[in-house]
């Protein structure tokens, strides 16, 4: 891909919003595009750190392996949306495995650019910081959840969640959730089992909460979002 259209690629992504022309053309010339086939592993644990990534289009699962052997998902990023953005933490290996979910698009920012645009744009600067911060968030408030919280209602939690971030509107209420993910990669960000995520997307497809195809569970139909919100904290 040339740089012009990097560029407008960049220029369309709302984490790039206050970037300098002159910023985005740094950005353009030196970040590399390519295209990752569907479960294609980007970066494994123990690589070293060279660059930061967003994703144009598709999804990626970054998870860790435990010392058990077991495998954790720890989020699922989406298009617009950056991973390895944490270059302030010691160390330059990663703790953690990226591995796309669909076939997608990144772009892969080296390092010294990325650090050299947070240093000369405080807003870029604390957009990232801001990102950080959402993220570190999120996995603290999965832990409690696991901690106060029953299977179903992290799980109806999870649905409506992903509705809010991914979700396609159609119609008045409902949301479509294209999210690529098989009951076992729900069951890792849930913290339950495979089986118990079939049981309960059964019973809320049976109570008319949500909906999929019987070859299609990994696309969700949200019935309504505010009953779903409701359920989603008194399930």
């Amino acid at each position: 891909m040339n740089p012009s259209a990097k560029i407008i690629a960049f220029r369309n992504m709302p984490i790039f919003r206050s970037l300098t022309t002159e910023q985005l053309d740094l950005l353009a010339n030196s970040a590399i595009y390519e295209k990752v086939a569907k479960n294609a592993v980007i970066y494994d644990t123990g690589s070293v750190m060279d660059y930061v990534y967003v994703i144009e289009k598709g999804s990626v699962k970054l998870g860790i392996v435990a010392a058990c052997g077991k495998t954790l998902t720890k989020d699922i990023v989406y298009e617009n949306e950056l991973f390895c953005e944490n270059i302030f933490s010691s160390g330059l290996i990663t703790k953690e495995f990226a591995e796309t979910m669909t076939e997608t698009k990144v772009y892969k920012i080296p390092i010294s650019i990325f650090k050299s645009l947070i240093i000369a744009n405080n807003v870029f600067a604390n957009d990232i910081m801001t990102i950080i911060v959402i993220k570190l968030q999120n996995l603290e408030e999965r832990l409690q959840n696991f901690v106060f919280r029953k299977a179903k209602e992290r799980i109806v939690n999870f649905i409506y969640r992903s509705g809010l971030r991914k979700g396609i509107k159609i119609g008045l209420n409902e949301r479509l959730i294209d999210q690529g993910m098989s009951h076992k990669e729900i069951a890792y960000l849930t913290d339950t089992s495979r089986q118990t995520v079939a049981r309960i997307m059964n019973e809320l497809k049976k109570e008319n909460y949500i909906h999929y195809g019987s070859n299609k569970s990994s696309k969700i139909l949200i019935r309504d979002m505010q009953v779903m919100q409701e359920y989603s904290w008194v399930g």
